[in-house]
């Protein structure tokens, strides 16, 4: 498992380094920061760090100090004060997962990028675990239970309770999530297949593939209350995602949002696509 984590915070570090054009004299947030292995990456490469964990005694990284920072509590900067947020394998433990996008949403400006990584639950495999036991990998972990899914830290040095992968989140909601807050995904990055996706994918795939053709037709054709055009755009997205092969093979989801729009400027955009005016 550490040998995982290491290859995929590698592959975390070379993305970096590859668009550190990003990166160079911005101003990034790194929540959570864990350890600090990719807020040295980002100092490295020119950014201003802020560094936030509910747990800051594991970061070691001199040169930036790691605050201890509730997201589910609020974010303690300003609206539209940082250039990038990156949030590594930190959204499947928050409760409120619509609350913490929208925070993040408020702290960045406009156009700046929201990186989120976080275990795949789109996959074939995470499907096919779900279908047999609502587990994240069949075969190895039990479902979500009070003894597995919840990491106690030492109570001696911090009281807060850190939750495990109990809020698992598939493409489409946090697609869909992300729009709420004022997101679009901008690219879904590709890692690496697993074997066990990889093995079901030919046999599962057309199942998909034609359910998904169905259903966005039914769909297409049905709810006439909505304007064609915006049906093809909304639809269509999500109809991408449940078929890109990339996904329902990659072990972890790597998505690029760009943030277009504030909170309450979508919430407009949201409402006239639903009730258009009508001259």
């Amino acid at each position: 498992m550490k040998q995982k984590r290491d290859t995929f915070r590698d592959f975390i570090s070379q993305f970096l380094i590859k668009h550190q054009e990003w990166f160079r004299n911005k101003v990034v947030l790194d929540c959570p920061a864990g350890e600090g292995i990719t807020a040295a990456c980002l100092q490295g490469l020119g950014a201003k760090v802020i560094a936030y964990d509910l747990f800051p005694e594991y970061f070691k990284v001199e040169g930036i100090t790691c605050q201890m920072v509730d997201v589910m509590k609020g974010i303690p900067l300003a609206d539209e004060s940082v250039d990038v947020i990156v949030c590594q394998e930190g959204i499947e433990h928050f409760s409120d997962q619509l609350k913490v996008m929208k925070e993040f949403s408020r702290v960045l400006k406009k156009g700046g990028r929201l990186l989120i990584t976080t275990p795949n639950y789109s996959n074939l495999r995470a499907k096919l675990s779900y279908l047999l036991s609502e587990s994240e990998r069949f075969n190895d972990l039990m479902p979500p239970n009070e003894l597995d899914s919840i990491w106690l830290n030492n109570q001696s040095v911090n009281k807060e309770i850190y939750y495990g992968h109990i809020f698992l989140i598939g493409v489409q909601k946090l697609h869909v999530l992300g729009r709420i807050a004022g997101f679009k995904i901008q690219q879904v990055v590709f890692e690496k297949a697993k074997p066990t996706s990889l093995l079901l994918f030919p046999f599962l795939y057309p199942f998909i593939f034609l359910s998904n053709c169905f259903t966005y037709v039914k769909n297409m054709l049905g709810n006439k209350q909505f304007d064609l055009k915006v049906k093809k755009e909304v639809y269509g997205k999500a109809f991408r995602l449940s078929i890109n092969p990339k996904i329902l093979v990659d072990g972890s989801l790597f998505i690029v949002f760009e943030k277009e729009a504030t909170i309450e400027e979508m919430r407009l955009k949201l409402e006239r696509q639903k009730f258009p005016i009508k001259p």
